[in-house]
Formats: C-alpha cells, sequence, structure tokens
C-alpha cells in the first residue's frame, strides 16, 4: 500500500496520533510530496502544534502547482467519502490555508453534521469567523469546542482572547486561569492572563504572572517588555528600564525595547545613551515614529533645533500614515 493510500485511511478513521506518524514517514521517504507536508501540517494543527503546522505551509500550499496537487487529493477523498467528517475537515483546513477562507466555512459545517461531537469543526470555523471580524459568531463557536472538549487548550486560549478583544476581560480571565491549571507551564496561558490583568488595572497581578512566564522562557523578549510596560506603569521605573534591557539582550531586532530604554534614558538625562538607544531600535525599524520623535527630542535637548525639527516632521508623518502604539 502507498504512503498516500496509508495516510488516507487513517484519515478516514480519524486516528490522528496514526496520521501524524504516517506523514512523517512519508514526508521522510523517496515519495515526499506536497501532499505529504499538507498531512503533517493539518495533523500540527489539530494537535494544536501551530509553529510546526506554519513550518510545513511553505512546502505544500504556498506555490499554485502544490495547491492543485494537494486539492486533487483531497477533492478525491471528499467524492469518495462523502459522509465521512474527518474528510470535510481535512478538506476546510486545506481551503482556509490556500486563500479560499470563507469557502471553509461550509466544510467545517459538513463535518460537524457527520460527527457532532468533534471539537476540531467548530474550532476552525471559529477561526475564520474571528478573521472575519464576527467575533460573537466566533465567540459561540470556540464555546461549543471547548464543552465538547473541555481540556482544548487551543480553543479556551482562543476563547479568551475573543473576549479580551471585545473587552470582557471577566470572562477571557477564568479560561487563562484553567489553561494554567491543566497546563501549569502553558506560556501563553500565563502571558495572556497577565495582559488580561494589567488591562484590568490589577498590575501586581499581573507582575506576578509575567514572572510566571519569565521562569519559563527566560529567552523570550516579548515577556520581558511585557513585564517592562507593566512595571513602567508601577512607576517603577529601574525594573522597568532592566526589563527592557533585558528584552535588548534576548532579542536584540526587537525595536520596541530598544524605544522604551531610549525614553527612560531622556528621563533620566542620559541623552547620549539615550541616542544611542534609538538608533538601534532604527535600525531594526526605521518606521518607528516613536523612536524617531525621540532622536528629535535628544537633540532638541543638545540645542539643535533644525536636525530636531526634521526627526518630529518624520515621525508626525510616520505616526500618520501607521498608528503608533508607543508613547511620544
Amino acid at each position: 500500500m502507498s504512503d498516500e493510500a496509508l495516510v488516507s485511511d487513517v484519515i478516514i478513521r480519524g486516528d490522528w496520533d496514526a496520521v501524524l506518524d504516517r506523514g512523517r514517514a512519508w514526508a521522510d521517504g523517496e515519495a515526499a510530496s506536497p501532499r505529504a507536508y499538507f498531512t503533517l501540517n493539518a495533523a500540527y494543527l489539530l494537535k494544536g502544534d501551530f509553529r510546526l503546522a506554519w513550518q510545513m505551509h511553505p512546502k505544500c500550499l504556498q506555490e499554485e502547482v502544490d495547491i492543485t496537487n494537494v486539492q486533487e487529493w483531497v477533492d478525491r477523498l471528499r467524492q469518495e467519502h462523502p459522509s465521512t467528517s474527518t474528510v470535510h475537515l481535512l478538506y476546510g483546513l486545506f481551503l482556509a490555508q490556500s486563500g479560499q477562507s470563507e469557502n471553509s466555512i461550509d466544510s467545517y459545517r459538513e463535518a460537524m453534521k457527520h460527527d457532532p461531537q468533534s471539537p476540531y469543526p467548530h474550532f476552525f470555523l471559529a477561526q475564520i469567523q474571528q478573521r472575519m471580524g464576527r467575533i460573537d459568531q466566533a465567540i459561540k463557536s470556540y464555546r461549543e469546542a471547548v464543552k465538547l472538549d473541555p481540556i482544548y487548550i487551543a480553543a479556551r486560549l482562543n476563547l479568551g482572547v475573543a473576549y479580551q478583544e471585545q473587552g470582557q476581560l471577566e470572562m477571557a480571565i477564568p479560561q487563562y486561569r484553567d489553561i494554567i491549571k491543566m497546563r501549569p507551564n502553558d506560556l501563553l496561558g500565563h502571558m495572556n492572563l497577565a495582559c488580561a490583568l494589567a488591562e484590568q488595572g490589577k498590575l501586581d497581578a499581573a507582575i506576578a504572572s509575567y514572572r510566571e512566564a519569565v521562569k519559563l522562557d527566560p529567552n523570550d523578549g516579548q515577556v520581558h517588555y511585557a513585564l517592562g510596560k507593566v512595571y513602567e506603569q508601577k512607576g517603577r521605573m529601574d525594573m522597568a528600564l532592566r526589563e527592557y534591557q533585558e528584552a535588548m539582550k534576548t532579542s536584540p531586532d526587537f525595536a520596541p525595547a530598544a524605544t522604551a530604554v531610549g525614553w527612560i534614558l531622556i528621563e533620566k538625562g542620559q541623552v547620549d545613551a539615550a541616542l544611542d538607544t534609538f538608533s538601534i531600535a532604527l535600525k531594526a525599524n526605521p518606521d518607528d515614529a516613536s523612536a524617531t520623535f525621540g532622536v528629535g527630542r535628544v537633540y532638541d535637548l543638545k540645542r539643535k533645533p533644525d536636525i530636531a525639527g526634521d526627526h518630529y516632521q518624520r515621525a508626525l508623518e510616520l505616526k500618520k500614515t501607521r498608528l503608533g502604539k508607543h508613547r511620544f
């Protein structure tokens, strides 16, 4: 039996562990094809490993010839097994990732019809609804996925994010807390909880959650940066500076951390050091409006109004075309 036939068989049975194993064997063998990589892409999505799923995407759903190759396979599966939920789910994943997101909705609904107990069609339908700005519908679909599988971490996480987008922090926070109870070392659970707590104004609790996230991944610059922002809100500027500098150390190309350091150094009167730091930020992101404005402020303090004015004007132009999220 060919690799494609072996994989098709376990897809029809809905055995996603076997799909992953056989997909790996197919992708590692001499008969590897875009279909093998799409098998892995779909299996990783269903396992909640979105990073690995994304790594497979360029190998199967980026070039038109590869998309056609995969479509011929999933079309045939759908025609041969019209009452199989997993086949419709697979087809929906193909459509959603090949530029046909809206068309995937019918496939997910068809998958639900043939297996009402599967949480996966609800989850992936919710992602499409959320992408289309239909947040209320997405929340309903995520909730159904969680109802069908209470330990579906990705569904709980996305449900929390959807609630948070609507400003329903009191609904989002329990989702993140449940994730941490089920999986204490879940980095995104701690980070999202910290973010929601900070939005609620519970800064001490947010700091505690971000510190847990730092313990889990001390080399994640965005975690250090986020913790620094909360320290700054608390007025603990030395602690904020330390976290921003740690973010720069772990993620040298992370411009927002360098920009934040530059502004604190200005407040400390260290204008030359601030200029150096803003330069680092602008090297990483030349369109950083806040860093550009910061350079202008440095030259203002150095009594060089012409240079300062040029940077102020440039910052305002950047601000008009791209809403900056950092302070001026």
